[in-house]
């Protein structure tokens, strides 16, 4: 299975080439896909010169937002497979062949907090409880088979977005409640889904692209509450 590996950044210059070399390491993809949104610290200039012809640079200058950069990565993606995950290295890559391995029996892999000897090690008690609290509501609200559904690192085969939608960009969301909304529609739809252990921790250098305030918070939190509400309620 050839795989292509997504990842979504802005203002990730000083992980990004690491993090890259580090993917290469680990497995050797079709590609690697860097999706920026111009970042003001041009992290698209590394990947620009990086040297690799695996790795691959998509530029938006007019476009903004998570959810729409790994779509863009998935349809310009060439793999049978497609992983993506955040540029901090909070997401070991040592994880990404155990996730491409469980998609050559399962439909989509989940890179987990919450199984197993898994834990969310990251130095933030807010973001450590926030998670974890949205995660037993979703679980509590929705299908409790998936432990992880705010995840973000996940490795999917291909064809899980032709179906359905007809569309290959089948993520919907504005910022992390795409993963919650991806996952359950998913299962709904008879697509199997497996949960990979891994240890979450905090960003290696930079800083967060998570609500930096606690009024920020909240309020991307009721974002996540209000897709869980709307999918638990929904007929489609």
């Amino acid at each position: 299975m050839r795989e292509s590996i997504i990842l979504p950044t802005y203002n990730e210059r000083v992980n990004i080439g690491a993090l890259i070399r580090e993917i290469l390491e680990k497995v050797n993809p079709a590609e690697v896909i860097v999706v920026d949104d111009d970042s003001p610290d041009r992290t698209w200039e590394v990947v620009r010169d990086f040297g690799d012809p695996r790795v691959r640079l998509i530029r938006r200058i007019n476009e903004r937002g998570l959810t729409s950069a790994i779509n863009e990565g998935i349809s310009a993606s060439k793999g049978d497979a497609v992983v993506w995950m955040d540029c901090d290295f909070s997401m070991p890559p040592a994880v990404i062949p155990e996730l491409l391995g469980a998609v050559e029996e399962y439909d989509i892999a989940i890179g987990s907090r919450y199984i197993g000897n898994a834990k969310d090690d990251r130095d933030s008690l807010r973001e450590r409880i926030g998670s974890w609290m949205i995660n037993r509501l979703a679980r509590f609200l929705l299908d409790s088979s998936i432990n992880d559904y705010t995840s973000g690192f996940i490795a999917a085969r291909k064809n899980v977005f032709k179906s359905g939608s007809g569309s290959e960009t089948d993520l919907r969301g504005d910022y992390g409640e795409y993963c919650i909304d991806f996952l359950y529609r998913a299962k709904r739809k008879g697509f199997t889904i497996k949960e990979i252990p891994y240890i979450c921790v905090t960003r290696r250098h930079g800083e967060s692209k998570t609500a930096t305030s606690l009024f920020k918070y909240i309020k991307r939190g009721m974002s996540y509450i209000s897709t869980i509400l709307k999918l638990r309620f929904s007929r489609s």
